[in-house]
C-alpha cells in the first residue's frame, strides 16, 4: 500500500494491522504524496493508494485517480486533517473508494474523546464497514465476519453532531485567520510561506510555515508561551518501528519539511490581536539575531 513519508503514525498503523505492507514516496512542499512519483513505487504486488491530506492541504487527487484506474488499484483518502478542503472544487474524501476523517479533540471538528467518520459511495463497503465496527455483528447473535470494537460512544456522537453543522463556518475562520497570518509573516524574510494554489481550498488543521534556525525559533516561541510545534520532527519512514520496511530510503523533501517546518495556532478561537502576538514574537526572534 503506497502511502506518504510524512504521515502521522496511525495512517502507517492502518494499513499494516491488516497485514499489509506501507510503501512510501516523497512529498512536495505543500506537504502531501508528490504524485509524480507515485509510479515508479507500484509493482505486482501493490493493492492500493493512501494519499494523505496533511495539515489541510490535499493531495492532487486526479493524479492519484489515474494512476488507481490504469492499475486496478483502491484510493483511500487519509482526510483527517482536511475535512471540507476541495481540490478542483471536489471535497477531500470524495475521490477515492473511501475516505477517513478524525474527530480527535484537536482536529477542525472534534469529539471529546476519540472518534472518526469513514465515508464512501460504495454500497458494499458501506455494509462491511458497519459490521467491521461492531464485531463483525449483524445482530445480537450472529457474527458475519471478524470485526472490531469502533463504535463511536453515545456521548461523543452528541458532540461530533452538534459540531458538524459548524464544520463551514470553523474552516472558514481558520482560513481567514491563516490568510491574515500569511499577510504579516511575509514580511519577515526568514519565513517561508507555502504556495497556496487558487484550485485548492486549504482548511488549515495546521498552519505550517518553513523558518530559519527552526528549531530556536520553536524554543523562543514556547518561551513566550506561543504554543508552536513542529509536525514532524522524525519522519515517519525514519522511525525505528519502520526501519525494517523503509531501510537505508531517502525522501529529501520530507526531511526538508522535518527540518525546517513550524506550526503556529491559527485554529477559530483566536482574536486578531492574539494573531499579532504571534508574528510580533516571531518577528522578535529574527530581529535580536540580526543586531
Amino acid at each position: 500500500v503506497i502511502t506518504a513519508a510524512n504521515t502521522f503514525v496511525a495512517t502507517v498503523g492502518a494499513i499494516a494491522e491488516i497485514g499489509a505492507i506501507p510503501v512510501f514516496v516523497d512529498v512536495n512542499k505543500m506537504f502531501c504524496m508528490d504524485t509524480t512519483k507515485i509510479e515508479a513505487a507500484i509493482t505486482k504486488k501493490t493493492r492500493a493508494i493512501v494519499p494523505v491530506h496533511f495539515t489541510g492541504y490535499m493531495t492532487k487527487m486526479d493524479k492519484v485517480m489515474e494512476l488507481a484506474k490504469a492499475y486496478n488499484l483502491k484510493v483511500v483518502e487519509d482526510a483527517c486533517q482536511s475535512i471540507l478542503a476541495t481540490y478542483l472544487d471536489k471535497k477531500a474524501g470524495s475521490w477515492g473508494d473511501a475516505g477517513a476523517f478524525s474527530l480527535h479533540p484537536l482536529k477542525n471538528i472534534n469529539v471529546w474523546s476519540d472518534g472518526g467518520i469513514v465515508v464512501t459511495n460504495n454500497k458494499e463497503l458501506y455494509d462491511n464497514l458497519k459490521l467491521l465496527r461492531n464485531h463483525g455483528l449483524s445482530d445480537r447473535d450472529h457474527v458475519e465476519l471478524l470485526g472490531f470494537n469502533s463504535r463511536l460512544d453515545t456521548f461523543q456522537a452528541v458532540v461530533g453532531n452538534w459540531l458538524l453543522p459548524q464544520a463551514f463556518d470553523i474552516s472558514e475562520k481558520r482560513i481567514s485567520n491563516a490568510k491574515y497570518l500569511d499577510s504579516k509573516l511575509r514580511d519577515i524574510p526568514e519565513i517561508e510561506i507555502p504556495e497556496r494554489p487558487d484550485n485548492l481550498r486549504v482548511v488549515y488543521h495546521l498552519y505550517s510555515v518553513f523558518a530559519d534556525d527552526r528549531d530556536a525559533l520553536l524554543k523562543f516561541c514556547v518561551s513566550k508561551n506561543i504554543s508552536a510545534k513542529v509536525h514532524y520532527p522524525i519522519p515517519i519512514y525514519k522511525q525505528k518501528a519502520l526501519q525494517d520496511i523503509s531501510g537505508n530510503l531517502e525522501f529529501p523533501i520530507t526531511d526538508k519539511l522535518a527540518s525546517s517546518s513550524i506550526s503556529f495556532p491559527c485554529d477559530q478561537h483566536l482574536e486578531k490581536s492574539q494573531l499579532d502576538e504571534i508574528v510580533d514574537v516571531v518577528a522578535k526572534f529574527y530581529g535580536n539575531k540580526r543586531k
